[in-house]
């Protein structure tokens, strides 16, 4: 298992020189995994997904920033790039369909 997409990189390259031997590999793209992901960590039976919740909360309310839609690197992603939020483009992009 690695955290972040930096370690995920390291592993992959690592799996393909011949490195590194796994029959199952996890990745989570979240650095120490997500609130309640497949990847937290569970000590003794008992799910830390509360506790990481909290904290999560308590970054996110003193974060300059707290929604997408009002981060200037994201609102210039759509200026330039993206056009506008759930426009075709953005559609295509970012939309996942799990039935194609």
């Amino acid at each position: 298992m690695v955290s972040g997409l930096g370690n995920a990189r390291q592993l992959i390259e690592a799996v393909k020189k011949g490195d590194a031997l796994y029959d199952f590999v996890e990745i989570m793209a979240c650095p120490g995994g997500c609130a309640g992901g497949g990847g937290q960590p569970i000590v003794m039976g008992h799910e830390l997904a509360d506790e990481r919740g909290e904290v999560l909360w308590n970054l996110d309310c003193g974060s300059a920033i707290r929604y997408s839609h009002e981060n200037p690197d994201i609102l210039a992603l759509y200026d330039e790039f993206l056009g506008k939020p759930i426009g075709e483009k953005s559609h295509q992009l970012l939309h996942t369909n799990h039935h194609a």
